[in-house]
């Protein structure tokens, strides 16, 4: 049986389908028909008859699996890879071409106090992002580039398409030779309160082309999809893994990180801990974490948890690590992700699972870099 040791596993009998919603230019549902997630891969393997070196059956009954083959709503790891917790399709998806809006905002500086100044206006033509209430409750957060130093983000307004903020922001300790060489980068979100913000999209606007010597410089951009390959530097994370081929067990160690960015606009350093999610095809099917460690861009965990595993069934396992910071007054965010397992991303993670089912009982401990979420 699947099951964790020192862990609180989900609930596993939710039988409530995925549906695929797609919309076209006029912003109409569309249902894909593809509401069940494909499992063809999963059920092949568990349906075989073949049998393990030792010479026992390596197929179990279905039936005796702790997860049904009708998924219930838990994203997997691959599913859920649009950072900011958009819950889109996998980015090596097609998609159409979606009209995301437009955003409007200026530019100014403040030569006297070498400060750098930004008002968030106003955005037009969002898409709805809540079935329900048939609207959107958009926020921006915005970062300048290329050190991300800088991070403040808008206050949440509920149910509108076309959001007016009209919030400034001032940067103070920019001189105005380096305005050159930054990018402003906006996020464009729609709160939800009962799971990850869904991202909008993203504008992306370099400086060099923006001159506010002599007054404020009104700009509208239009929000296009967030390119998730874009990767700027979200520190890094060294785990261990090592698999058990007797007790046929899995023991994750959750070592250490390194080099987090700081994700308070106070510029303070954070207070990360680290979310461990296991996956069992597309089903989430355990989840742990580690302690909070206070005041640290370099926190050391040395947490170890333990997971029973068929090694038969290693091949459809992901193992998901979510570098999170905990903010005590408002949402906790995450920092950078990394996936080892099934549905790795990264030739780095892959060689390390491979590493891992390759050498029994031997611990494999690696640094992987977090990519964003």
């Amino acid at each position: 049986m699947l099951k964790g040791i020192s862990i609180y596993p989900e609930t596993l009998s939710n039988k409530k389908k995925i549906n695929r919603i797609r919309r076209d230019k006029n912003g109409t549902a569309k249902d894909t028909g593809k509401g069940n997630l494909l499992v063809d891969a999963a059920e092949a393997g568990l349906l075989g008859s073949e049998k393990t070196p030792d010479g026992l059956n390596a197929t179990p009954c279905v039936d005796q699996l702790p997860i049904k083959m009708d998924f219930g709503d838990e994203l997997s790891p691959d599913q859920s890879l649009t950072p900011g917790g958009s819950k889109t399709s996998s980015p090596s998806s097609p998609e159409e071409d979606v009209l995301l809006g437009e955003l409007t905002f200026s530019v100014d500086y403040n030569f006297p106090k070498k400060a750098l100044v930004v008002t968030i206006q106003e955005a037009h033509g969002l898409p709805m992002m809540d079935e329900h209430t048939q609207s959107s409750d958009p926020y921006i957060k915005m970062t300048i580039l290329p050190d991300k130093r800088h991070r403040v983000k808008t206050r949440v307004l509920r149910k509108t398409l076309d959001p007016v903020f009209d919030e400034t922001f001032t940067f103070y300790g920019i001189p105005y030779s380096q305005l050159q060489d930054l990018v402003l980068h906006f996020l464009v979100l729609s709160f939800d309160r009962f799971s990850r913000d869904d991202v909008i999209g993203e504008v992306m606007v370099p400086l060099a082309g923006v001159d506010p010597s002599t007054g404020k410089v009104q700009l509208t951009r239009e929000i296009i999809k967030r390119n998730i390959q874009k990767c700027i530097s979200r520190g890094e994370l060294q785990v261990s893994l090592s698999y058990q081929p007797v007790a046929q067990r899995m023991t994750v160690v959750v070592l250490k990180a390194r080099h987090l960015p700081k994700m308070d606009i106070t510029g303070l350093s954070g207070n990360p801990y680290v979310k461990v999610n296991v996956y069992y095809g597309r089903k989430r099917i355990a989840k742990k974490k580690t302690h909070v460690k206070k005041c640290t861009l370099n926190p050391v965990f040395n947490e170890s948890f333990i997971y029973d595993i068929p090694v038969d069934l290693l091949p459809d396992i992901s193992i998901e690590f979510l570098v999170i910071d905990f903010d005590r007054t408002t949402k906790n965010e995450v920092v950078g992700r990394l996936i080892l397992g099934a549905h790795s991303i990264t030739t780095a993670g892959v060689e390390h699972w491979r590493e891992v089912c390759e050498n029994p009982r031997k611990p494999v401990a690696k640094w992987h870099s977090l990519s964003e979420y």
